[in-house]
């Protein structure tokens, strides 16, 4: 009987030693799903970016959304779910009632790029240059909407070249895109004879730059950056925005042409 009873609690013994095992080995720190909403502008490098953070945080998993800043700003006013934002321009992060002001960083600047498709048949060599070109009517651009940021910044472009917008749509001078990829993409199918871009995307579409914005022409194209407080991944967002800041990140921005501003 005593042999039984010390056979019965080994077995129970050892199941509770498995099963201790079983749940420490099990134990492991709760994966983080980050949502990041970011202007399409940095489809390539942020992509890029984000494979090299998960190499060493490999519990987090990162899923990004690109479309233009207002489209993205309209997402997450309607509920969409969003722990990071970074857009193109100041307007879309000043009018989000969700920002968490201590988090928010002006992240990079880019500059505006007058780009051409290969061999540039209508041979233009600068703004000045477009803008006889446009007075002439003998030209045929994208741009994008003007409720994106590419779109604002070009229209006050021609707002310095005292050019009107509608003028020139009537005339048949515009074609648009809902963002700034739309707007490369028609450059670089020779649908155009020119587009306005961010200087980023020429380089990311090999397009040739002919002509870059000076501050006076259109302002600084400044992208804020600000953690949301929306989910509760407020901590792994901040520490993804920190990376963002790193030297090994800004290698990755200023490759193609961005300015790091920390």
């Amino acid at each position: 009987m005593k042999k039984l009873l010390s056979l019965i609690l080994s077995v129970i013994m050892l199941n509770v030693s498995l099963f201790g095992c079983m749940t420490n080995d099990n134990i492991t720190s709760d994966s983080v799903e980050l949502t990041v909403f970011a202007a399409t502008s940095l489809t390539e490098t942020l992509t890029e970016i984000g494979q090299m953070y998960s190499k060493t945080n490999p519990d987090v998993e990162i899923s990004f959304n690109f479309d233009s800043s207002g489209t993205l700003k309209t997402q997450i006013e309607e509920g969409a779910p969003c722990d990071l934002f970074i857009s193109a321009s100041q307007k879309p992060m000043d009018n989000l009632n969700c920002v968490l002001s201590d988090t928010r960083v002006d992240l990079l600047e880019n500059k505006v790029a007058l780009v051409v498709p290969d061999g540039n048949p209508k041979e233009i060599d600068s703004f000045d240059d477009l803008a006889t070109h446009l007075n002439n009517n003998d030209i045929f651009m994208a741009i994008g909407n003007a409720d994106v940021p590419v779109g604002e910044y070009t229209l006050k472009i021609l707002d310095y070249y005292e050019l009107s917008e509608e003028t020139l749509n009537e005339k048949g001078c515009l074609t648009y895109g809902s963002n700034v990829k739309e707007v490369t993409t028609q450059v670089s199918e020779k649908m155009v004879d020119c587009g306005i871009v961010y200087q980023t995307d020429a380089y990311s579409a090999n397009l040739e730059v002919v002509d870059t914005a000076t501050a006076d022409m259109c302002g600084q194209v400044i992208y804020p950056a600000a953690v949301l407080d929306v989910l509760k991944n407020i901590e792994p967002a901040k520490d993804f925005l920190e990376y963002l800041k790193s030297e090994e990140a800004s290698s990755v921005f200023e490759e193609v042409g961005f300015t790091t501003l920390f």
